[in-house]
């Protein structure tokens, strides 16, 4: 009898979902993030435990950890394909973002002069090749908003500053001071006929060269000043950062980190740019870090560094601003809700990653949300 009780309960546990109870009903683990159940946050549970099925059955591929804090509180957390609360998550270029983060407080801090600070003059001692006047007038707000008028383009093979070319020399700032202005073919649209006088070119180069400007406005290794300025108010303390082959800090992408640490940068935003009440960073940079200043698809606008986008679920509309990376790798923040999303992920360089996480967001995340006829946060109606 015992024999065939063991037998049974272990048949039951091998059948029984891997965090399925936890997803519902996060932790509480003291790391300054308040947590709530979903049902408390008035989410669709049955929903979101369909969420978590078909990540484990492989419907949506590789994930490996969906967070969604609502109302400042994490309401489902779960962990998936050999992932756990200690990974730290290798979010490419969603950590893009937090070199946006970075640059605002160092303009807060007096050590930067602005968003139209000049690149090249704070690298007198370069000598760039294709020297032309309009590199001199290359600002900051251009590479935060990948619209300068160098000639680099991750998305074009044939761009004389895609990545990919980066990374097989040895001196990436080198790499992107030297490049060539860039030219507009006929039917490409030039900056004065674009929406906000800007033209799109997504261009990691520059955002690596922004940590440049970073170390010399601070005078200090990136890492540092992010540890001081950012990380340590929010009680994050484990992550990794990756290098140059002259060991200058990755700022274009490849930050190593937790996905309660990413919410935890989501939440900061959602707040204004506040933490337990405290101003960590300046609300005007929240509102002009995450507001459109360039046309960046047919579905997004760009801030700096940061996309935006209307996502729509259930007849809803959902206005967003999201951090975003290779293998669809996310943090959503959807202010009409309170919303934060995290979607972490492994499904690199594959067709279809980015439309995977945006389906798992709308389709089961913010379709979770109460309607209006039920109360609490809501998108707006979707009347398109």
């Amino acid at each position: 009898m015992k024999r065939s009780l063991f037998v049974l309960c272990t048949a039951f546990l091998l059948a029984a979902p891997v965090l399925g109870a936890g997803e519902l009903q996060p932790p509480d683990q003291a790391d300054g993030i308040p947590v709530s159940t979903a049902a408390a946050a008035r989410l669709d549970t049955a929903l979101l435990t369909t969420l978590g099925d078909k990540v484990r059955d492989n419907t949506f591929q590789k994930i490996t950890s969906v967070l969604v804090m609502v109302d400042g509180k994490l309401a489902y957390e779960g962990y998936f394909n050999g992932a756990d609360r200690e990974t730290q998550n290798d979010v490419r270029s969603a950590s893009k973002t937090v070199t946006s983060m970075l640059v605002g407080q160092a303009i807060a801090r007096g050590a930067l002069s602005g968003v139209g600070a000049r690149v090249f003059r704070l690298f007198p001692e370069r000598h760039p090749k294709n020297p032309d006047p309009r590199k001199l007038k290359v600002t900051v707000e251009d590479l935060l908003t990948m619209s300068s008028l160098l000639e680099c383009d991750d998305e074009n093979q044939f761009s004389s500053g895609n990545e990919e070319r980066m990374y097989v020399t040895e001196d990436w700032l080198g790499f992107f001071l030297d490049l060539p202005i860039k030219g507009f073919a006929p039917w490409a649209t030039k900056p004065a006929d674009s929406p906000y006088g800007r033209s799109f070119s997504y261009c990691t180069a520059g955002v690596f060269t922004l940590g440049r400007v970073l170390e010399k406005a601070t005078q200090r290794p990136v890492p540092d000043f992010a540890r001081e300025a950012l990380f340590a108010p929010l009680g994050i303390d484990k992550l990794t950062w990756i290098y140059s082959p002259l060991h200058q800090a990755q700022t274009g992408g490849g930050l190593r980190i937790r996905s309660r640490d990413l919410a935890k940068l989501g939440q900061l935003y959602l707040d204004g740019g506040r933490w337990h009440g405290r101003q960590v960073i300046p609300e005007e940079w929240i509102k002009v870090s995450t507001a459109a200043h360039v046309q960046a698809s047919d579905t997004d606008t760009y801030g700096y560094l940061w996309w935006r986008r209307d996502f729509t679920a259930g007849g809803r509309t959902f206005p967003a601003f999201y951090m975003s990376g290779n293998g669809g790798n996310k943090v959503v923040v959807v202010p009409a809700a309170k919303l934060v999303a995290v979607i972490t992920s492994t499904f690199y360089n594959s067709r279809g990653m980015h439309q995977q996480s945006d389906k798992l967001l709308t389709d089961y995340i913010l379709a979770a949300l109460p309607s209006s006829s039920e109360g609490g946060s809501q998108g707006a109606p979707n009347t398109r």
